[in-house]
């Protein structure tokens, strides 16, 4: 590979880390200021509250106008600030698991190992249960340096999550760092995304359509059999709305109907 190849997708990933880093802050200070604004509504209407008096006393109240003028919000919350609690564990921790996705762009399947990826897995099975992933859209790829299609945000715009936070694991199934502070995420990997803070993941995750060279930060939990890779391959082929290189896809995927099933 050449200097200029290689220089270009260190550029490509380390665009990547920050912009995980500012959508976590920009969704921190977001959320800060919806407690406060929260606060005084629920003091107007009901003095005897004090839940809401003692969010309202949040020492932030002078970001409103940089949060609201933030154009990155973040994947997902950080886990000072989950609410919802975590799913209570109930999938068997030795059997395999597979997740459908019925999208707009053909089937798409991954197996899940739920020995190295208990937590993951079980929320996901949760999570789909419930019809948490129905009717939601793949709002991000990315077509330079990192070939990844996201989903797993039921706002689409990538803010949205469950409110609870699930544990990193498997981090070492790809292998020890090189040089360059990265790993190897090979075609077809199902890995979970996050703000860039550790254990920060929630119900978003991305597709590897292509070789991949990220951190070994991101959970590594599933892998798509060879017809659902080729049907992320297309995406990734149309491209980005734009011609951007990271953004919406061309080909609009919308998952239609998730289900997580044993075996």
């Amino acid at each position: 590979m050449s200097s200029s190849e290689q220089r270009r997708r260190q550029l490509a990933r380390e665009k990547f880390e920050r912009q995980q880093k500012r959508r976590e802050e920009a969704r921190s200070r977001t959320r800060r200021v919806t407690a406060i604004v929260a606060a005084s509504v629920a003091v107007v209407a009901v003095v005897g509250v004090s839940a809401f008096v003692v969010a309202g006393k949040d020492d932030d109240k002078g970001k409103k106008s940089e949060a609201a003028s933030s154009q990155s919000p973040a994947p997902e919350p950080s886990k000072s600030e989950s609410k919802a609690p975590t799913p209570p564990m109930k999938i068997d921790k030795k059997a395999k698991y597979t997740m459908s996705l019925k999208t707009s762009q053909g089937d798409i399947a991954f197996s899940m190992d739920a020995a190295k990826t208990p937590e993951t897995v079980n929320s996901f099975k949760a999570l789909a249960d419930k019809g948490y992933f129905d009717d939601t859209k793949c709002h991000r790829l990315t077509t330079q340096g990192i070939f990844v299609l996201q989903c797993g945000d039921p706002k689409g715009d990538g803010t949205g999550g469950p409110g609870y936070n699930i544990p990193d694991e498997n981090l070492d199934a790809l292998g020890k760092a090189g040089g360059d502070g990265t790993v190897v995420y090979p075609p077809g990997t199902v890995a979970m995304a996050n703000t860039g803070q550790p254990n920060s993941g929630g119900s978003q995750y991305f597709l590897v359509y292509k070789e991949t060279k990220l951190p070994p930060t991101y959970t590594p939990f599933g892998t798509m059999d060879d017809a659902s890779l080729k049907a992320v391959q297309k995406v990734g082929e149309a491209g980005v709305e734009g011609g951007a290189g990271d953004g919406a896809p061309k080909k609009a995927v919308t998952v239609e109907k998730a289900s997580v099933d044993k075996g």
